[in-house]
């Protein structure tokens, strides 16, 4: 049987598109001088929030920028400012988009109504989701654990997060368990884990718009983004890939095959 399920949170709970992390941090770096793209800053999301700020500044098109910017190469310190600058334009705007997406609260009632328990693990830090979680609570959803990226020593790909979830919540063996995420180093920290892994290909950070822009989207334009999406989720190894959340709950008796054999 199926112990746990642990969700990410943007991009495959709360704020479809995965749309808050990507604007803080581009406000962020244009508070520091320098442009950063979309493409450049989806390329890392998921990893915890210093992490990915290293990762951005270490591409040859930002290095190259903040030294123009700066006239000096980026160092720890700019990192540290960035963060902060990132948690600040984060924190409002991921409270106003802590709406559950569309059926997310019916399989986390699906999956009480089974005994499953529901943890959670984010790339955000504990200030931004100090601010996030009651505002979901106010919507319905309340995990039963939250862990922070800065509550382990290494954010995603590595399975901290997710164990320490699983300590929390009481629950063994990992095998028994489920990660739910819609970034590649998220179902990546899942495998690492131990964990059965389903990737969203819709709702998150693959295609990276609302869902009003992705429900405007022609039907050809919209199956081949997620098309690609849903590529890069089965190359991290996915053991199921869906659209959104909503698509999760025939797939429970399947996930209960799969844990079954492995045991």
């Amino acid at each position: 049987m199926i112990k746990a399920f642990i969700f990410d949170w943007a991009g495959t709970m709360v704020d479809f598109g995965c749309l808050v992390p990507t604007r803080a941090m581009q406000r962020a770096f244009e508070d520091a001088g320098v442009s950063v793209s979309d493409a450049v800053i989806r390329a890392d999301m998921g990893k915890a929030k210093r992490a990915h700020i290293e990762a951005i500044l270490a591409t040859p098109e930002v290095n190259a920028m903040w030294k123009d910017a700066h006239g000096r190469a980026w160092a720890a310190d700019d990192v540290t400012g960035l963060l902060t600058a990132m948690e600040h334009h984060t924190v409002g705007a991921a409270a106003e988009s802590a709406q559950p997406i569309d059926g997310a609260l019916d399989l986390v009632a699906a999956l009480r109504a089974r005994g499953i328990k529901i943890g959670s693990t984010t790339g955000y830090t504990r200030p931004i989701m100090n601010a996030v979680v009651p505002q979901a609570a106010k919507h319905g959803y309340d995990p039963d654990v939250m862990i922070c990226a800065g509550d382990v020593n290494e954010g995603r790909p590595a399975p901290f997060m997710i164990w320490q979830s699983l300590e929390r919540l009481g629950v063994w063996p990992a095998a028994a368990c489920v990660k739910v995420d819609d970034s590649p180093v998220g179902i990546h920290a899942g495998r690492n884990a131990g964990l059965v892994t389903v990737g969203l290909s819709a709702s998150g950070n693959g295609v990276g718009l609302s869902q009003e822009e992705f429900a405007q989207l022609p039907d050809d334009e919209r199956q081949k983004r997620v098309a690609a999406s849903a590529a890069l989720l089965r190359d991290a190894g996915a053991d199921f890939i869906v659209d959104t959340v909503a698509d999760i709950a025939p797939l429970l008796g399947d996930i209960e095959a799969r844990i079954a054999q492995a045991q």
